[in-house]
């Protein structure tokens, strides 16, 4: 985060921490309050009894992005302080059922809309721009009632200025996700993060990880599985995730591939800006029902 907050107002964002409440929050960093591991470091849940008394003010606040209540800083020691997503990771949702029921289709629709609109902020509201450049389904947090947050903004950049068109930066990310024009010249911009948008997105249709190296060599990378599907409207109800058991509509199911299909395409000045697909998306998040009676 510290790449997209001015350390000159940090002490008007948010609360600072100290040591100590951090360790007693999380029982001194018990492995039981150990809930994953991000690029930057380990995540644990943890209780401050205050935290209704915080005011934070960031830089970047929206409904659609993780909220940064607080940090701690000594010498080269950093811990941020995030607001708890009580339902986890949406990777956790689609890859790592036992025991969770799998996710229906207009859940899919919602988390993926909201996920759209925080990246429409960043790019479009906030100021400076920022491009995320790590939109992958293990940093969109979920709430109890499976509205989705960006988070992990370590690698976030933002956007260019001075009439530039891009930002150069080493390559970094995750493999699958990154956009191929960023791979291939470390050239960053908003059209990379509608690519890696395309790729999640085609995860949340499909329930398969991008790659997934325990499928058959033929069957290991997404993209290229789900490419002929995509181009025969007679085959692609087979991108569709099994577990959905059907209960989609197909033309929802259509019009949700085609989404897809249109951000991860090679060239990137072919890919929509993110407000369309977040346009594109309101009609996927109604509920079945009220599509049927359309």
């Amino acid at each position: 985060m510290s790449r997209i907050i001015d350390r000159s107002k940090r002490r008007n964002i948010s609360q600072v921490f100290t040591f100590r409440e951090l360790a007693v929050a999380t029982k001194k960093f018990n492995p039981h309050c150990l809930v994953g591991e991000g690029g930057f470091g380990r995540v644990y849940k943890g209780y401050i009894g205050s935290i209704d008394q915080v005011l934070t003010r960031s830089l970047v606040q929206h409904s659609n992005l993780v909220k940064l209540i607080g940090y701690y800083a000594d010498g080269d020691q950093r811990l941020l302080v995030y607001e708890f997503m009580a339902s986890g990771s949406l990777e956790n949702h689609l890859f790592d059922l036992r025991p969770k029921e799998p996710l229906d289709w207009t859940t899919r629709m919602k988390i993926a809309s909201g996920a759209a609109k925080g990246l429409e902020y960043l790019h479009d509201v906030a100021d400076p721009q920022i491009i995320y450049k790590d939109f992958k389904a293990s940093n969109i947090l979920l709430d109890e009632d499976f509205n989705p947050k960006l988070s992990d903004f370590g690698l976030a950049k933002l956007g260019p200025t001075g009439g530039k068109e891009h930002v150069s930066t080493r390559v970094m990310g995750t493999y699958g996700y990154c956009a191929p024009e960023y791979q291939m010249t470390s050239q960053l911009t908003k059209m990379s993060d509608v690519y890696s948008f395309g790729v999640v997105f085609l995860e949340i249709i499909s329930g398969r990880r991008v790659i997934d190296m325990s499928r058959p060599t033929e069957e290991q990378n997404l993209i290229h599985c789900a490419t002929p599907p995509l181009k025969d409207r007679n085959q692609f109800t087979a991108i569709a995730d099994p577990l959905l058991g059907g209960k989609y509509l197909k033309k929802s199911l259509y019009q949700a591939l085609v989404i897809a299909a249109i951000c991860i395409q090679e060239e990137a000045d072919r890919r929509p800006l993110i407000t369309d697909v977040v346009m594109a998306l309101e009609y996927l998040t109604m509920p079945i029902d009220e599509k049927k009676s359309q």
